[in-house]
């Protein structure tokens, strides 16, 4: 494939990069543990199914998640990995069909996820034009983590998922500071950054580095966000009224769900706005006090 004319969202098809409910075996509704709090109703150990799903692996309450207090299970995205390990790894046999296989198509998944995470990253930063420099090193990393995903269950199970993000890491911080390169202006380091709670409302963070930073329940409304980086950054929460974030890299549906905003949030194409969003004009930009920063 042309690097010059990478296509994200045909390659993510290909890839299985979509989340496919229907195709998989309510995997992230029993394999993963959850604990009672804002985003959970209940308490669930890992590998127990949730009270609400089906005997056809389906949620019994999916239109009324946030309502029932699932607010968590709506911000969840396997990207494809449920599938991936239902319908390839474990070619269609269930857990509940075949309990021998729960406990290894649960550990499975486990890094399934985190494969098709780092799939989902690298694909993007193959799709940037500015990061052209690494795209050859991207597309090897693409093809290797593929090969990763299509091995036996044994062999998933065993990946030193830690070793291949710390690769694969040091391509997508260059890919980064190549896409940034292009903000205007000093370029703020957030990274890792405490933030929880921050005011940051219209502030000026193009180009900014916010990996890991963690802004929950940041006020950000208004902010300029764009060519920013925000992987793995916790938006659980935070006020993205009127934000502008596009030309962001790295974000996530998963994190855009999380976050509350409105009808003026700007977000990247590839991206939807959420249906508990809520309406309305965007608020004026303007100089709004920082919250503590304690960025690496």
């Amino acid at each position: 494939m042309s690097q010059m004319n990478h296509d994200a969202s045909s390659e993510a098809g290909r890839l299985g990069l979509r989340a496919d409910c229907a195709a998989c075996f309510g995997l992230c509704c029993v394999a993963l543990p959850f604990a009672k709090s804002a985003d959970f109703a209940v308490d669930k150990d890992a590998g127990r199914p949730c009270a609400n799903l089906r005997e056809d692996f389906r949620c019994g309450i999916h239109a009324h998640l946030r309502e029932r207090g699932f607010a968590g299970c709506t911000v969840f995205d396997c990207l494809g990995a449920g599938q991936k390990v239902s319908q390839v790894t474990f070619e269609g046999r269930d857990w509940r069909r075949a309990p021998g296989t729960a406990r290894l198509m649960f550990d499975v998944f486990a890094v399934m996820r985190q494969l098709h995470e780092l799939l989902w990253y690298v694909n993007e930063a193959l799709s940037l034009p500015p990061a052209r420099p690494v795209h050859g090193d991207l597309r090897t990393a693409l093809d290797d983590i593929e090969r990763l995903t299509l091995g036996s269950a044994e062999a998933v199970a065993e990946v030193d998922v830690a070793a291949v993000r710390r690769d694969v890491n040091e391509l997508l911080m260059r890919a980064s500071e190549l896409v940034r390169a292009a903000a205007p202006g000093p370029r703020k380091n957030h990274r890792g950054a405490d933030l929880i709670g921050a005011r940051l409302r219209g502030a000026d963070l193009r180009g900014a580095n916010l990996r890991g930073a963690y802004l929950i329940a940041a006020d950000l409304a208004g902010a300029d966000l764009r060519v920013a980086d925000l992987i793995g950054a916790d938006l659980r929460d935070a006020d993205l009224s009127g934000a502008d974030l596009t030309g962001s890299v790295f974000l996530t549906q998963a994190q855009v769900n999380a976050a509350r905003g409105d009808g003026a949030t700007r977000l990247p194409g590839e991206l939807t706005r959420p249906a508990h969003w809520r309406e309305g004009a965007a608020p004026r930009r303007g100089g709004g006090r920082r919250g503590r920063v304690s960025g690496r």
